[in-house]
């Protein structure tokens, strides 16, 4: 009988074991075994999956009934047509994603505090629309998402599917800009659309729940690539093309007044700069927003650690 007890004891460990390597490759709930990433570098935020709740059904509101926002608060903006939308980074602060469906052509928007990255893009995938949720996992400190057809974790910064079904699946870029308040009211009129407050969830969007983050030295999670060359929150607009990544920071945009040309592998380019936001856009030959990033320093550095840099002269 003893002897029984011992096989089965024994038995029981040995599936324990077996199972480990399984049970490791989950992280809060999503299956990581086929990761393009270290799984060790994927890290947990704090919040459990959809702890920071995605806006999926999103309401909007004329400019003229949007009395919280000021006018140097920032936006994310789009334009659909004659129709110009503004999503408040007051608001993306506590939900991260929106998933807009603008009469059956879907946008995905996207905002990371930690990275200070807003990005938008086409959710659509061989033909099928995709809608997102905030996973509550990082990779560099950056936003994980995760679409709800597939579980698959989507890179917000790369654009890229890191684990799942669609793993190294991308999402096609959609150009948004940075916009103040003030300025987008004085650029678009009454053709404006605002992102309502009107959640369905209790949050202050006039506050917030980072503190001092933006300005502080201070990162809240590990990356893989760091530089000194400025201060980790310095803002910059980052763009990869034809293999080759280039940023702009702020600063060296600050001593170049003029529209500045340059090229990125071999295309050429303008960068717009707006001190007042601060933002800036990248604009080709004729005129045409292109899909950059703005970006804190170090997360732009941390994913393109090879990134060429302007500067100025």
């Amino acid at each position: 009988m003893n002897g029984f007890k011992w096989l089965v004891s024994i038995s029981a460990v040995i599936l324990l074991i077996a199972w480990r390597p399984v049970m490791a490759e989950q992280k809060n709930g999503f299956d990581v075994s086929n990761a393009l990433v270290p799984v060790d570098r994927i890290l947990r935020g704090g919040p459990p999956r959809d702890g920071i709740p995605s806006i999926n059904d999103p309401a909007f509101t004329h400019p003229d009934e949007a009395s919280l926002w000021r006018a140097d608060d920032l936006m994310l903006t789009f334009d659909a047509g004659e129709t110009r939308f503004a999503y408040p980074v007051g608001i993306l602060n506590w939900h991260e994603i929106v998933n807009h469906d603008l009469t059956g052509t879907p946008l995905l928007i996207t905002f990371c505090p930690l990275c200070g990255t807003g990005i938008a893009f086409d959710p659509r995938v061989d033909g099928r629309q995709l809608t997102f949720g905030v996973s509550g996992l990082l990779y560099n400190s950056d936003l994980l998402m995760y679409d709800h057809q597939t579980e698959s974790l989507w890179s917000q910064i790369e654009g890229r599917a890191i684990s799942g079904p669609l793993v190294g699946t991308e999402l096609r870029p959609v150009a948004i800009r940075h916009e103040l308040w003030g300025r987008w009211l004085e650029r678009v009129g009454s053709d404006g659309q605002v992102l309502s407050t009107d959640t369905g969830y209790r949050r202050n969007y006039r506050m917030s729940p980072y503190g001092d983050y933006d300005h502080s030295e201070r990162l809240y999670f590990q990356v893989t690539h760091t530089s000194q060359k400025y201060h980790p929150k310095t803002w910059v607009l980052g763009w990869t093309y034809n293999g080759e990544s280039k940023a702009w920071p702020f600063p060296e945009l600050a001593d170049h007044s003029a529209v500045l040309s340059d090229r990125v592998g071999g295309k050429a380019v303008r960068i717009h700069y707006d001190p007042e936001a601060p933002s800036a856009e990248l604009r080709d030959e004729s005129g045409n927003l292109l899909p950059a990033t703005r970006a804190f320093w170090f997360a732009w550095y941390t994913f393109h650690p090879d990134t060429l840099i302007f500067e100025a002269k």
